[in-house]
């Protein structure tokens, strides 16, 4: 009987319920690919634990005991033994602007991880030795001033001393941006600047601005003053989209969905990842939504766009989702727990309501921003009333943050049917609202709990890379030890969630904010073949070592897009970073721990130092998630000098 490949798959999904191992009983075909002795948490509840996977064509093919997979392997099936590490589902971000951050990640210097402002100047220091004007020196987003040990931001005077001549702009959070005095002079800001609408140039008492700018209460200052300094051509984009990418991957991210962003236009600023997917280079699977720019001109933008692209348009790979996270700005209250709550305009409700009335008609799938359970009530009057007349079944929608909201719209966004994208912004700004509304206003913020407890479809995301980092370590350890990066805790025990809930989160939940259920988020017969395995049993480490997990192997699609240590091999080469004083082959991405960088440096060479004879070994070792330009490079940011011998 010829049986075609998605009957192959049908079958395969409800086999296996009973069995110990799951795999395409019919298929005369072996496998590509076999993954055996390693501990696979496959959140398959009805064959939650295996030993070895195997992988045909980019999907799941069998799961189970080594002894069941090996048998399917042929003469061409590849075998890769995970020597007993944990094996989990390849991570999927609900909420990240990869599109925007990838166009810029090779011009940033990332403080993310960096646990001094002491270390966080000497990379600025360095990084300013390296750039060539008129190019900027930008850290943007992704750090506290919290997680620092001296518990503050750099001076402007500290600014003006290490970088006397080249721009240094460096982003907070979406409450400020710090200038020195070079990148005043660039982006033109004089005594007679004004104050734009919603930020302030903070002044001297002569009237002249100081360097310091503020949201009050939106972001649009800090985006609009970063937009001025230098791009990079469309050929280092491309590069810069690559080893962002790459430095997810190394983090055992498969899986984003894109939630737009300012100044983020589309088609225009859609045609490098949009190359890139065509010359198959992606190696995070994208789900993008369309986030309107202009005040006044939203309901244009999406009649435009519902006419042109439809949710679901592409491929497994690279598709589209629907509308948002911006629907209208009348509706867009920021984040900033500096300041007070902003009130939204009394107009939100008549600019909302014919956007989502067009979405609710043209079937696509919305996401709303909305920090503070006003604005939500006030959007929920809007949904309720349209879907009187439009009923929403079958429309994934659903509220991005949600830090305050209340019992009661919990409820109504449960009856609707709608779901909540949560992302770890209190891990970044928990002291600053405890600072602003007391403590016991922030255990539950968000109520992720009882979320789940009122049924309400609930997905993890980072909402990197400017509100907090891209790392999704950091979101785990906070949703399960309550903790900020600064190390306060904040929630009760009431609030957290065990670890396993907390990685369901990022994975098979999230399938259903890109209306992919079923499609990946496990390690399941039938589910496309992402997944990582660990530097470090999630399952098993101490709470506060959850933030130093990564990948040593990330799969997409049975395919290695990472690798490291043991399986540093594997790895697909790409060109270094461009341009050559990119901060990213100095210094890479996300900082790892003092005490994590010497656990990873002591495991890749076997020996209980991380200096002596064994120097190269580390660095080499190393280098495969922290890129640096050389090995004395390397060193010497650790202050050691056995790299010499």
């Amino acid at each position: 009987m010829s049986v075609t490949r998605r009957q192959f798959i049908a079958s395969a999904a409800a086999l296996g319920a009973a069995a110990s191992s799951e795999i395409f009983a019919m298929s005369p075909e072996n496998p590509d690919l076999i993954l055996v002795n390693g501990k696979f948490a496959t959140l398959d509840k009805s064959n939650p634990q295996a030993d070895a996977v195997a992988v045909r064509d980019g999907r799941f093919v069998g799961v189970g005991t080594r002894q069941d997979i090996m048998k399917l392997a042929g003469a061409q099936t590849k075998v890769i033994d995970l020597n007993g590490r944990r094996a989990i589902p390849g991570l999927i971000d609900s909420h990240m602007h990869i599109i925007r951050g990838g166009l810029n990640y090779n011009m940033e210097l990332r403080w993310d991880g960096v646990r001094s402002l002491a270390d966080a100047m000497r990379m600025l220091k360095d990084q300013v030795a390296r750039t060539p004007a008129p190019q900027w020196v930008r850290v943007v987003g992704g750090f506290t001033e919290h997680q620092f040990a001296e518990k503050r931001l750099p001076t402007i005077e500290e600014l003006n001393a290490v970088a006397p001549d080249t721009p240094v702009f460096i982003l907070h959070l979406y409450d400020r941006a710090i200038l020195n005095g070079a990148a005043l002079r660039a982006v033109g800001y004089t005594k007679d600047t004004p104050n734009p609408p919603g930020g302030e140039i903070v002044r001297d008492a002569r009237g002249n601005p100081t360097g310091l700018l503020l949201a009050k209460p939106n972001a649009t200052i800090l985006y609009a003053t970063l937009a001025k300094g230098p791009k990079l051509p469309p050929e280092y984009q491309k590069n810069s989209t690559r080893h962002f990418m790459r430095e997810v991957n190394r983090l055992g991210v498969t899986g984003v969905i894109d939630a737009g962003g300012g100044y983020q236009n589309y088609p225009e600023d859609y045609s490098i990842i949009e190359e890139l997917h065509k010359e198959g280079q992606l190696t995070v699977r994208l789900a993008y939504n369309l986030f309107t720019q202009k005040p006044k001109e939203e309901l244009q933008d999406f009649k435009t766009w519902t006419a042109t692209v439809r949710p679901g348009q592409g491929d497994d790979l690279y598709r589209h989702n629907g509308a948002g996270e911006m629907l209208v700005y009348t509706a867009a209250d920021f984040e900033d727990f500096r300041v007070e709550r902003p009130e939204m305009a009394p107009s939100m409700e008549a600019d909302l309501e014919p956007v989502i009335r067009l979405l609710a008609e043209k079937r696509w799938p919305w996401r709303l921003h909305a920090t503070y359970d006003q604005t939500i009530s006030r959007a929920l009057d809007v949904y309720e009333k349209v879907a009187k007349d439009i009923p929403f079944d079958g429309l994934n929608w659903f509220f991005d943050h949600a830090e305050t909201i209340s019992d009661r719209n919990i409820d109504r966004i449960a009856a609707l049917g709608g779901g909540i994208a949560v992302q770890h912004r209190m891990a970044y700004q928990g002291e600053y609202f405890v600072e602003r509304y007391g403590a016991r206003a922030a255990e539950a913020t968000p109520p992720v709990k009882k979320m789940l407890e009122k049924g309400v479809k609930v997905g993890a995301g980072t909402d990197a890379t400017r509100v907090a980092s891209y790392n999704p370590w950091v979101s785990l350890y906070w949703l399960t030890t309550g903790k900020t990066v600064g190390g306060m805790p904040m929630y009760p025990q009431a609030n957290l969630l065990d670890r396993e809930t907390a990685l369901r989160l990022w994975t098979e939940a999230n399938a259903w904010f890109s209306s992919e259920v079923g499609k990946k988020g496990q390690i399941k017969v039938g589910q496309l073949a992402d997944l990582a395995v660990l530097s470090a049993d999630y399952f098993s480490v101490p709470g506060d070592e959850i933030q130093d997990i990564a990948s040593v192997l990330t799969i997409l699609g049975g395919k290695v897009v990472y690798g490291d240590g043991d399986f540093g091999k594997l790895s697909p080469q790409i060109p270094p970073a461009m341009p050559d004083w990119s901060p990213v082959r100095h210094v890479g991405g996300y900082q790892p721990r003092p005490q994590a960088r010497q656990l990873a440096m002591n495991t890749a060479c076997g020996c209980a130092s991380s200096c002596g004879v064994h120097g190269h070994a580390h660095a080499r070792a190393w280098t495969a998630s922290v890129p640096t330009a050389d090995e004395s490079t390397f060193w010497g940011a650790l202050g050691c000098s056995c790299w010499a011998f």
